[in-house]
């Protein structure tokens, strides 16, 4: 949610066309993650001696933010600036409607003095404001964020002659917040100087310099090797600070921002406030005491392709990432499943693997699609552990404030690794003592540094809002855990290698189901003008009712729901009529003949059902209006062979009503905010 971008230029002469330029394209770069205004500051002045700031603010998409910085003349556009930091932002709505004095950068005061861009929420911000107002400090907008424009300004007034760094006035500003936040600050007072920090929400610096950075003994997270952990590198040893030498420094709240520029980046951790100041870089770690003691961070080399964050043939980032899944199911297998010696290796894992075979029950906490990909997987891994599986909404889970022992293991699923109710409730844990594993799509996310444990799904980028690859690769990602847990055991020796062959086969089955697009695109014909549509199953694929479910909500805002097939009679069938479009998915799994009788109730109550079945399946296709065969895999992994249709429907419905498939109205790419 939100985006921040920063680029500041020390002795590498840039004329502000390019600043301007890089912003803008910093903003492009994450505007998948959702918003609804965006913003941009900058120097104004044409001499070294004029360090006015100027703000531009708009509603809307980054473009209509562009072609107002553009369309202005007020700023000579070519006059090369040596050293200037720049900052910049894309807002999604919590505090306060969309418009552009809500909008980032907030600043302090009529002269801009101080702005700031805010990810993440401030929750004790009325408290401040009140004190504020009571010192005669107005405001313009209704955010939280203001309040912390206003308050660095109130600490810089009542300085009483104190000779104050730009870094320690915003260390002063952060002991007053409260909430989740990741800053951004620039001001005329230090020009050239920009102070970032975070608390719970991400930030990353990019770095390029003419010099070549040590990136030796790079860490890697949820590595098996049993070497001596790298160590990690001092701020002198990352940044030169010399005045002859050129650097450029990139702050992002995701690294798709930065790669075009620099593949070298340092990921920020919780209550670390980093300065960028004649040419160098500092970091501190702030102490919840007030205090701060100096850090260091390692430098880590991106394993990012500029290519893989652009559409390419596609029309949208969602299509191609759904027709991506045959390649990111096999990346989250590669180096995993040793199929030569029928093995599975989960490195990340590997030390804790028999810590978790002790536990007394597994809990996987998520939201969203990441806990659908949990649902789907419940059942074979309480068949394949021998364990309890509890899944649980992160929210509820806090909200509840469930019983954590000791002897639990505890799993936090999300695709971001910055999930803000996932990464409380990974706080809640580590608080109780359990062993906490991550399963994430990011390098260097809060939740891979955080947890004990995990596996890194490999899927690559994601970009578009609603997740499609992230959730088959979650998916398989568990399915191999679950076989690592069994490896050792002789009664499931005959179900480890049906799964086993049946993950080999997975990804060409995949290319066949994705085979099926246009039969899909015409079933979606006879859907997109509905208002309503049910999606029914149960099993294995119960969770691909609640992922499809998602998806046609998320894409194309038509009311949709996934029911539990075994509860039709208790309610649902209450809906069912000849103009009720309903969505059934039949596979030939223990549930067959249960779903078949669920079918047969909704055609008697004049029910239109459009089945999604297996080939070859002829009882069932009889009893529907339309039909979808897909090929046929084993009863566990069956759910990612019938979810590709519904994602593919979503799409379809979503781009014959002229929706945008990629940025859906009020959603966000990564929830940062509770």
């Amino acid at each position: 949610m939100c985006g921040i971008f920063a680029y500041i230029n020390y002795q590498v002469p840039r004329d502000r066309r390019y600043i301007l330029e890089t912003l803008v394209n910093g903003l492009k770069r994450l505007e998948y993650r959702g918003y609804d205004s965006a913003g941009i500051a900058v120097d104004s002045g044409n001499s070294k001696d004029d360090t006015s700031i100027e703000l531009f603010k708009q509603r809307g998409k980054v473009k209509a933010l562009e072609d107002k910085i553009f369309e202005n003349d007020s700023m000579d556009l070519e006059y090369k600036l040596p050293v200037h930091a720049g900052i910049a932002h894309t807002r999604w709505a919590t505090h306060g409607v969309p418009n552009a004095i809500n909008s980032h950068p907030h600043r302090s005061d009529d002269t801009n003095e101080f702005v700031v861009v805010h990810n993440g929420i401030c929750t004790n911000y009325k408290t401040i404001k009140t004190f504020l107002r009571s010192h005669n400090y107005e405001f313009e907008s209704d955010t939280d964020t203001e309040v912390i424009a206003k308050l660095i300004k109130y600490l810089w007034d009542n300085r009483e002659n104190e000779d104050i760094s730009f870094i320690t006035l915003v260390e002063r500003v952060i002991q007053q917040l409260e909430g989740a936040f990741a800053l951004v600050f620039k001001s005329r007072h230090f020009p050239g100087q920009c102070v970032t920090t975070r608390r719970g929400s991400p930030l990353v610096i990019g770095i390029r310099s003419k010099s070549k950075l040590s990136t030796d003994n790079i860490p890697v997270l949820y590595s098996s090797s049993k070497k001596p952990l790298p160590r990690l590198y001092s701020t002198t040893e990352l940044v030169p600070q010399c005045d002859t030498e050129g650097i450029e420094f990139y702050f992002a709240s995701d690294a798709s921002a930065i790669i075009e520029h620099t593949k070298q980046v340092i990921f920020l951790e919780d209550d670390d406030v980093a300065t960028v100041c004649n040419g160098g870089l500092s970091i501190h770690r702030m102490k919840r005491d007030g205090s701060n003691e100096s850090t260091s961070r390692a430098v880590m080399s991106l394993q990012l392709e500029m290519q893989q964050i652009m559409k390419g043939n596609f029309s949208s980032f969602m299509q191609k990432e759904i027709f991506e899944q045959p390649e990111s199911v096999v990346n989250t297998m590669a180096g995993r499943m040793l199929w030569d010696e029928e093995r599975v290796v989960l490195g990340g894992l590997h030390t804790h693997i028999d810590d978790i075979r002790r536990s007394r029950r597994i809990i996987i906490i998520a939201c969203g699609t990441s806990y659908h990909s949990a649902v789907a997987t419940r059942q074979l891994l309480e068949e394949m552990t021998e364990l309890p599986v509890m899944v649980e909404l992160a929210s509820d889970f806090l909200d509840r404030q469930t019983p954590i022992f000791r002897d639990d293991v505890c799993f936090f699923v999300s695709q971001s690794g910055e999930t803000a109710d996932t990464l409380m409730a990974l706080k809640y844990c580590k608080q109780r003592g359990s062993l906490n594993v991550g399963i994430t799509n990011t390098v260097g996310s809060s939740i891979s540094r955080d947890t004990d444990c995990g596996v890194h799904i490999n899927a690559g980028p994601e970009i578009g809002v609603a997740s499609t690859k992230a959730y088959t690769s979650q998916f398989v990602a568990f399915v191999m855990f679950a076989l690592m847990m069994a490896e050792d055991s002789k009664s499931k020796q005959a179900r480890y290698k049906e799964i086993f062959q049946a993950l080999k086969e997975l990804p060409q089955k995949i290319k066949e189901v994705l085979s099926l697009d246009d039969e899909i695109k015409k079933l979606s014909e006879s859907m997109y003008k509905q208002k309503s549509l049910l999606v029914m199953g149960r099993g294995f694929n119960y969770a691909t009712c609640l992922e499809g479910a998602l998806k046609i909500k998320e894409i194309t805002y038509m009311h949709s729901e996934g029911i539990l097939a075994g509860e039709l009679k208790h309610g649902p069938l209450a809906l069912v009529d000849y103009d009720m479009p309903i969505v059934m998915i039949v596979a030939k799994d223990h549930c067959y003949t249960k779903v078949q009788n669920a079918v047969q109730q909704v055609v008697a109550r004049h029910g239109q059902p459009v089945l999604i079945c297996e080939q070859g399946d002829e009882e069932s296709v009889k009893y529907a209006s339309q039909s979808l065969q897909v090929p046929h895999t084993v009863d566990c992994l069956q759910g990612i062979l019938t979810v590709i249709p519904l994602q593919l429907i979503s799409y379809h419905i979503a781009a014959m009503k002229g929706l945008d498939v990629d940025c859906p109205r009020n959603l966000a790419k990564s929830v940062t905010v509770e």
